[in-house]
Formats: structure tokens, sequence, C-alpha cells
């Protein structure tokens, strides 16, 4: 029998879509396991969930190093003591540097809360609606030097129907994270996702570059 995918998961905050992750691994949708969760704020939840679920939990506080290369040189000691077999960021607001990065190429997947490359960066649900969008979502894509523009594996995909406010929209996107999510990590957990020259690859064939999409019901 093999192994489950060994993973690290890097939050700041609330930890919903850790929350999901573990879910999706209790009820064995996903042959995983989580090996850590490791916060860069000591007061985010994601690390009482974490605890609650088992699972070694650990804050490491940005503020505490001089400047970012020695904030993520830590970090990667930490995560390298687990050996893991892919980082998941899971709302982890930090902007990685490229040796980081580097380190885990391949094994480094986000997700984005905005149909890329439309949207990288912040407020993005804001930005969909002034843009007056018909669709919005989120993605998963493979992390890259470059800020949310790895390749992306998939999107779930929502309607922005006539007179959506910002807050809906926000729960309606963070839904579609909590399935799409998990969906990635299994994909990549039965070896059938993989980072090839820079494109995204599932069942050995290359996926669109919007990735595969996910659509909502709802």
């Amino acid at each position: 029998m093999n192994k489950p995918c060994k993973i690290v998961v890097l939050i700041s905050g609330n930890g919903s879509n850790l929350q999901a992750i573990i879910d999706s691994i209790n009820s064995q949708q996903c042959p995983a396991e989580i090996a850590a969760v490791i916060s860069n704020k000591a007061e985010a939840y994601g690390l009482v969930r974490a605890e609650q679920a088992g699972i070694a939990a650990h804050c490491i506080a940005h503020h505490q190093y001089q400047d970012r290369q020695f904030f993520d040189k830590a970090l990667m000691q930490l995560i390298d003591q687990y050996q893991p077999d892919l980082v998941v960021l899971a709302g982890f607001m930090r902007i990685l540097t490229d040796d980081f990065v580097n380190h885990y190429l391949g094994h480094l997947i986000n997700i984005h809360p905005s149909l890329l490359p439309k949207y990288p960066g912040l407020n993005t649900h804001q930005r969909a609606l002034e843009a007056g969008d018909k669709q919005h979502g989120c993605s998963v894509h493979f992390v890259t030097p470059v800020l949310d523009g790895g390749p992306v594996i998939i999107q779930g995909v929502t309607a922005i129907t006539e007179n959506i406010d910002l807050d809906i929209l926000k729960d309606r996107v963070h839904q579609l994270e909590h399935k799409i999510y998990p969906i990635a990590i299994t994909w990549f957990a039965e070896q059938r996702l993989a980072l090839v020259n820079n494109a995204a690859m599932l069942d050995a064939q290359p996926l669109p570059l919007t990735g595969y999409c996910y659509e909502s019901n709802d």
C-alpha cells in the first residue's frame, strides 16, 4: 500500500481552507496526511483547528526576523523537518522569496480568490464587481517566482448575478475554495498532477491555461 502524500499547510488566519482539507482527508476522499500546520501569526485560529485535529502546529512570526530572506530561510528549515511531498498555502499572507519558491518548485501550491490571470494581488472581489464581470471565482495554481502567476490547476467559477453585493460574492467564492482545493490536493496525492516545463499536467496531459473548470450550481 502506498504511503499517503505528506503535506505541510501554511496559514495566516482563520484556516477555513485548512479545515476543508482536514475534512476531505478524514472522509478518505483525499489520500494525504497533514504533517504540520505553520502560521506566521500566533493568533491565527487555524492553529487551533490543527491542534483539535491532532496535527503539529507551529508559529514562526515574521516580525521577529530582520528581513524576508531570513524569515523564509527559517521557515524552510522548519518545513523540511517534516520532509513534505507538498506544501500548501492556505491563506498565507506573505510574499515568498524566489529562493523559497524554487526550493519547493513543483511541490508548492496556492489558492487565489480570482479567475487567474485576472486580478492577481488583493481586493479581487471588489475589482471583479467594479469591472462589471459576469463571472468570478478562485484558482488553485502552482507557485512560481511570478506572484499569482504560476500555472493554474483548477478554477471554481460562479456567476455574478444582478444586484449581488460584495459580501455574498465573497462568501460564494470562499465556498468554492473549500471544494476545489481538496480536489487539487487529491490529484497531487494520487500522482496524477505535476508541474512539467512550467505547465500544469493532469494525467500526463497539459491542462488549459485556466486549468480544469469547476462550475458552481449556485
